[in-house]
């Protein structure tokens, strides 16, 4: 089929944009029933107490107050599940109850829920709640957590092995062990990947409403199914046809919207015991202290490396935070992104042992990337570091290892199908003027400054979260509706789509309807996460709507007189017999008798046998004030292959975003607990620094498309792109600076300019002895 005009590759713009710059968006927190009850959840103070609700019977008396839950309340209810198994691996899966009984285990710990007229009032009444507390000894930090004669987070009838939640390794011990035994050269390090906060513009929130025979939720998530099937099998216990669950608009998910809360069902108990619409939206400090957080890695890498500079082997030893309990998929995190640790490089032995502690913290669970950014953090700072140890430029290093043969098994067993790496790092060089940067670096001397550049070359495994079922009906003004259980939270997906049923039904955009996030609407849906959108979600859209093109066109054959082999789809929806003007518009078809007999739906699901690995370089230039540490970013630029692009304009703002995000973790970004009592003293945006406007320069961005071979549109995902390479290539940079002025070799993220001015200061002591 020839392009269309408003098909695959077209730079449209978004059709949603329009109604969401309007203020026409409906997001949860919009949604109140009439008659609607207002939620607030009491939580803990504490990081580990013992407690004892003293007094609720004033709460429950104050004016307003319709119900009080407590633990005893929700004792009917399952837990919240944790499905993120590690294959061949002994996980410790403590209780996760829906309130806390006699025990809390982080500041923010859910202890009461109560449910008033008005928000004031059921706040109010939360403070009157009286509660003796009995502090305990509280941990934080996963290294902390293992070290002998911590504080046990969980007593050992429940987790035996004191705060390891779980062990495992992938890879090859022995051949990594002799790898490193006849190596020349060896090269360590060990870095820190910080804890981070989503942070995402639309906290999450939740509406249940009762109709006597079933609950329905209006929440904030990335995949109303995935909500609902956990939340009727593991905490209610009842059918699915029990509960509905409606996801409108979504303002960023980030992977942290993925799965069930416990606020999802205290509402819906709430609701279901007072017959009344019960609504529950979370602050900025709440969602600090009652949603998933991400990251909070301590790692120690090992390359082995021979007399040429040939990587031998890698060694990982990787301690994960899990917080206090385990979350949906939070094992399962730093399991994926170590199957990752090679990166792009042809290395022919790898072991990677990875544990999980709990300790006294809020739960960790996926975020942007979810263990792939760690992955390519590690390896890419790794990477630099042996460039200099073994005095090789680091671009020169990387390309004697890259993987030169496709497709390409890794030593932890990733098959990469497509690429060129050496491709994509050659063309970052040059859009950065690679060979200049001598001169810059001259110039900024002479202005008192230091300056680096970095580089960053990364894969990821992403893309095939799926099946995912998707159905096309022709509508009767001839357009046609698309049902999806993929879920846009920001991504574009109602332009996206309608680009790829141009591609076989050629309509514009604007008589293409997407429905998405309504489970009684949509059979099935495994939600936004992954990267998998379009590779799959779009795939299953594209095979559903080249099977609506064939049957509009045997109801035209009829209607034309013709065979079904005479005729193709016409521009702006009709079916015309080739190399004529006889044609009939697609909304003439649906009013057919035929048409009417038998519904023009048809669906289709991709069941994607391998990920997608996307790769690509990022290049990051800094400039460094050493009397005070501040760092600058003054160019950036990225080159990715994303195996094809559907709409260029998507792709720049998703991997824009993404970037943003990797150059906030790099620089500023930071939950930090005081080791001493367990408090997260970066709780809200007075503490916590997001990068802004002025801290991100105009960012480059190109591809250079490999088409995938496993998926049938050529994509590789591409939402999670830009905050694997943009971490390692910022922190690459600040690095190089600081040891060209002053050999110092590491800095952990986020490198503030506190924590710059401090290695500068350290720097410099140490050159004057």
């Amino acid at each position: 089929m020839p392009p269309t005009k408003f098909g695959f590759g077209g730079a449209r713009t978004r059709k949603e944009d329009d109604a969401l710059v309007r203020g026409a968006g409906r997001y949860v927190a919009d949604h109140t029933p009439d008659g609607a009850l207002h939620a607030v959840v009491l939580r803990s103070p504490h990081a580990h107490a013992r407690f004892r609700i003293t007094d609720a019977a004033t709460a429950r008396a104050m004016p307003g107050v319709a119900l009080l839950l407590t633990a005893s309340d929700t004792a009917d209810l399952g837990g919240l599940p944790c499905q993120g198994a590690i294959p061949d691996t002994q996980v410790i899966v403590p209780p996760y109850p829906i309130l806390a009984h006699e025990r809390v285990r982080h500041v923010g710990d859910a202890v009461a829920f109560v449910v008033a007229q008005t928000p004031d009032q059921a706040r109010d009444a939360a403070e009157a709640i009286a509660i003796e507390w009995e502090a305990l000894p509280r941990v934080v930090g996963a290294a902390a957590a293992l070290a002998p004669g911590a504080p046990l987070v969980w007593p050992p009838r429940i987790a035996a092995r004191g705060n390891l939640a779980f062990e495992t390794e992938l890879g090859d011990a022995e051949a990594t062990a002799r790898a490193f035994a006849k190596a020349a050269r060896t090269v360590s390090l060990t870095l820190v990947n910080q804890r981070l906060v989503a942070n995402y513009l639309d906290t999450r929130g939740v509406v249940a409403e009762y109709d006597g025979a079933r609950i329905t939720l209006t929440l904030s998530s990335q995949g109303s199914h995935t909500v609902r099937d956990l939340l009727c099998a593991d905490v209610f216990k009842i059918d699915k046809d029990k509960m509905r669950v409606v996801t409108p608009d979504v303002g960023g998910g980030f992977g942290t919207k993925l799965f069930p809360y416990r606020e999802y069902a205290l509402a819906g108990l709430a609701a279901r015991r007072l017959e009344r619409p019960v609504k529950w939206v979370a602050d900025r400090s709440e969602h600090f202290l009652g949603d998933a957080q991400g990251r909070d890695n301590v790692t120690t890498a090992k390359l082995a490396l021979d007399g040429n500079g040939r990587f031998l082997g890698l060694a990982i030893d990787l301690i994960a935070d899990m917080g206090a309990y385990l979350s949906c998929y939070a094992p399962f995190i730093p399991f994926i992104g170590a199957g990752m640790s090679p990166g792009l490089y042809d290395i022919a032995a790898c072991h990677v042992r990875v544990r999980g502690a709990f300790t006294n913290t809020v739960p960790v669970d996926a975020y942007r990337g979810a263990g792939r950014p760690e992955a390519a953090y590690v390896i890419e700072r790794l990477v630099d570091v042996a460039a200099r140890e073994i005095g090789i430029a680091p671009d020169e290093l990387r390309r004697k290892n890259f993987i030169k043969a496709l497709p390409y098994t890794t030593a932890t067993g990733k098959t990469y199908d497509s690429g060129d790496f050496a491709d994509h790092l050659r063309r970052a060089q040059e859009t950065a003027d690679w060979n200049g940067f001598e001169r810059r670096l001259a110039q900024s001397r002479k202005a008192g400054r230091l300056r680096g550049i970095g580089i960053a070359t990364y894969v990821e495994a992403c893309g095939n979260n799926g099946p995912d079922t998707a159905r096309v009906r022709l509508d009767d003004d001839g357009g046609v509706t698309v049902l999806v259980g993929t879920q846009s939270t920001g991504q574009g997906h109602a332009t996206a789509y309608a680009q790829i049923v141009a591609d076989h039904l050629r309509l514009p955009p604007a008589r293409v309807r997407m429905i998405q996030g309504d489970t009684d609407l949509i059979a099935t849906g495994t939600g936004t996460g992954g990267s998998s959108s379009i590779p799959c979600g779009g795939a299953s859209l594209a095979g559903a709507t080249r099977k609506l093109a064939g049957m509009l066109k045997e109801v035209a054959a009829d209607a034309l007189e013709t065979a079904v082999s005479d005729l193709e789809i016409a521009e702006g929806g009709a079916v015309r017999v080739a190399g004529t003007d006889r044609l009939i518009a697609f909304a003439d078809l649906a009013r057919r008798p035929e048409a009417r007999r038998r519904a023009l739906v048809a669906e289709d699901a991709f069941v994607p046998e391998e990920a997608t690995y996307p790769n690509g370089t990022h290049l990051a230039e800094v400039e460094i004030d050493p009397d005070t540490g501040a760092t600058r970013i003054v160019s950036y630029c990225v080159v990715d292959d994303f195996g094809a692009t559907l709409n260029p304009l998507l792709l720049a703002g998703q991997v824009h975003g993404g970037t943003v995000q990797g150059i906030g973790q790099a620089l500023m970004e930071h939950a930090i607990y005081d080791a001493s009592s367990g408090q997260l003293v970066s709780a809200s945006l007075m503490d916590y620094a997001l990068p802004r406007a002025a801290d991100i320069p105009p960012l480059a961005f190109e591809t250079r498309n490999v088409p995938c071979r496993t998926n049938p549109l050529g994509v590789k995902g591409a939402g999670e792109a830009g905050a694997i390479g943009s971490c390692p290539a910022v922190m690459n940079a600040v690095v190089d600076a600081l040891w060209r002025a002053y050999r110092i070799r590491h800095v952990d993220m986020p490198a503030t300019a506190e924590r710059v001015w401090a290695a500068i200061a350290e720097g410099r002591r140490v050159h004057t002895l």
